[in-house]
């Protein structure tokens, strides 16, 4: 990722929705050596704030909705949530849950593109977002995974107006050339029955030993440590409830 600070039309926040928040409570703080801030409100249904030192870079909750899968949720940041759920509408996305207020904090939507990839949108007031990107423990990179690659890129260029850099097997997201994010092509490497979807990389130090430890207080891996061509070692991990995230290495800003 190379944004260092929340930025309009890039990502500001990730979220995980799971059935055991005490247990992913553990794991994660575990993992990343994140503190844990539970909103005491009963207003605030449980959500708990994730803190690399004092400030915020995730967010966990309960699941809330029936049929909702545990799962981390990417979101982008905004100037104005009901222009962009709009937008998502007229070009053949899904609202899936309407924009609202969250306290004084901001305005928040749910959405999901033409092919039905899940991602979310947030008009700060008085919570910007992730306090840090891009370091060690803290989100560095976003990755949509999809069949519809041509679809997804008139989408997402028209919804925020990312620009697009083209590689041989990957497509990367960024403001004005700036990448924060890619596009993987699903066809043949997914089975029929997995639905498109984002998921959230964060930045480590170490990309072996990071998932040597998640094995250990509970995960399993779905791609082992690897270096990709051209970029940084990853891997990606599933918690013990089921959310899948990846892991890469830290580089400098």
């Amino acid at each position: 990722m190379k944004l260092t600070q929340v930025e309009t039309g890039a990502p500001c926040w990730v979220e995980l929705g799971t059935s055991d928040p005490e247990a992913a409570k553990r794991f994660y703080a575990e993992l990343f050596g994140w503190q844990v801030e539970t909103d005491p409100r009963p207003e605030a249904g449980g959500y708990t704030s994730l803190l690399l030192g004092e400030v915020p870079v995730a967010g966990l909750a309960p699941l809330y909705a029936p049929g909702q899968p545990t799962a981390w949720t990417v979101s982008f940041a905004v100037a104005d949530a009901d222009a962009v759920a709009e937008a998502v509408r007229s070009r053949g996305g899904a609202v899936t849950m309407e924009p609202m207020e969250v306290f004084d904090l901001g305005r928040f939507s749910v959405l999901a593109d033409p092919a039905g990839a899940v991602f979310s949108v947030w008009q700060a007031r008085a919570f910007a977002g992730a306090g840090v990107l891009n370091e060690a423990g803290s989100l560095g990179w976003v990755e949509l995974a999809t069949r519809d690659t041509a679809g997804a890129k008139e989408f997402y260029t028209r919804v925020f107006g990312w620009s697009v850099t083209l590689g041989e097997t990957y497509t990367q997201w960024g403001l004005e050339g700036r990448d924060f994010g890619g596009m993987l092509d699903m066809k043949d490497q997914f089975p029929d029955g997995v639905p498109p979807y984002w998921m959230p990389y964060f930045a480590v130090e170490d990309v072996d030993l990071t998932a040597e430890r998640a094995v250990a207080l509970g995960a399993e891996v779905v791609l082992p440590p690897s270096k990709m061509d051209g970029g940084p070692r990853l891997a990606v991990l599933r918690d013990a409830q089921g959310a899948v995230f990846g892991v890469h290495q830290v580089r400098p800003a």
